[in-house]
């Protein structure tokens, strides 16, 4: 059985970010070196105190802003669990359960998502696929999560085993997956974040936050959907839904839906313009290469909460620092409490919005 990062010694942890560092340009990996030392800090005991909002009944969940279950802040470490998006693993289950999902662009036009676990509970998610250079540096800001997929190619795989996260590769590691009747390989791979945290929360703390929230909603420009064109098998819209109070997701003009029938739909679109290069790396039987950015590097920004959007910057300071989102004026924009979906979009594809009322 092996336990990835979790079986290392810090020696060979350095060792193996050393190797891959020396053998890699600009990208994802950007900014690594200055997150090494918190590599090193595996004990759980020696964590920083978590710093939670609180609204007037208590406590408030880091990871969404809404008010922690019973009153207290789930003391275990996230879960980030990579799941397909091409249309034959449609729909997927347990996408509605995650505090934070992001959608990140893949080879070929698809995307595929990190569905992020903390306060709520999915006793189902999947179809879980393989691990993306992309995912290393969204990892490194969840204060040491679980990050559950299955297999990726040998230098996507180093980039893991080095980036400040518990790496479970399915193929190899607990918890036994479920495979669901009726669906078939690769998309058929499944399990529980309960199952998950049984095997591997080792006793850690709650993560940092790494947005803020708010019920009261700043100032922006009302508006009624936001087209985000992958690709053809991944063209999305984002509808505002006054009467539930949420972004509703649209796939292909079809409303998208989890397994069990219910439609998708957030408190919060971030919407993060990065710049992206392709390779060295073959992804795909195809010629695919691999997608990568930096997540250092910053960009433009659009965050839709309440019916409106707010036009402004990205940026982080380390790869151990969590993202910020900044307005025009430079002040931080607070989330809506509830589930954020995270759009990180290529600047070579144009994101467009239209006002309330358009088109209906």
């Amino acid at each position: 059985m092996r336990l990835g990062l979790s079986r290392r010694s810090p020696k060979i942890r350095v060792a193996v970010a050393v190797v891959v560092l020396a053998g890699i340009g600009v990208g994802v990996y950007l900014g690594f070196p200055a997150a090494r030392a918190k590599r090193l800090a595996r004990d759980p005991s020696a964590a920083a105190p978590v710093k939670t909002a609180s609204h007037a009944g208590g406590p408030t969940c880091p990871l969404s802003g809404t008010p922690a279950p019973g009153g207290q802040v789930p003391q275990r470490s996230a879960i980030a669990v990579k799941v397909d998006n091409y249309p034959a693993g449609r729909p997927q289950s347990g996408l509605t359960h995650a505090d934070i999902v992001f959608e990140e662009p893949v080879e070929g036009g698809i995307t595929r998502f990190v569905a992020v676990f903390q306060c709520q509970e999915a006793s189902l998610v999947g179809p879980i696929r393989s691990a993306r250079a992309v995912d290393a540096g969204m990892l490194d800001e969840l204060s040491d999560p679980i990050f559950v997929h299955v297999g990726g190619i040998q230098p996507v795989l180093q980039l893991i085993n080095a980036a400040n996260a518990t790496n479970v590769d399915l193929r190899f590691d607990p918890p036994t997956p479920t495979h669901l009747s009726g669906r078939y390989a690769p998309y058929d791979t499944y399990v529980s974040t309960q199952s998950v945290w049984s095997h591997y929360n080792r006793g850690a703390s709650a993560p940092s936050p790494i947005f803020t929230y708010s019920s009261a909603a700043p100032a922006g420009t009302p508006v009624g959907t936001v087209h985000i064109p992958f690709s053809s098998t991944n063209d999305n819209t984002w509808t505002w839904d006054a009467h539930s109070g949420q972004w509703m997701l649209s796939i292909g003009g079809q409303q998208a839906t989890v397994l069990d029938g219910n439609p998708i739909g957030v408190a919060n679109v971030v919407v993060m313009t990065v710049n992206v290069t392709y390779g060295p790396w073959v992804e795909d039987s195809h010629g695919g290469l691999e997608v990568q950015f930096n997540p250092l590097a910053g960009g433009a920004l659009q965050v839709l909460r309440n019916g409106v959007a707010i036009s402004g910057q990205w940026e982080r300071s380390s790869l151990s620092a969590p993202t910020r989102l900044l307005a025009a004026s430079g002040s931080q924009i607070s989330l809506a409490p509830g589930e954020t979906w995270v759009e990180i979009v290529p600047s070579a594809i144009p994101v467009t919005t239209t006002p309330p009322g358009a088109g209906s």
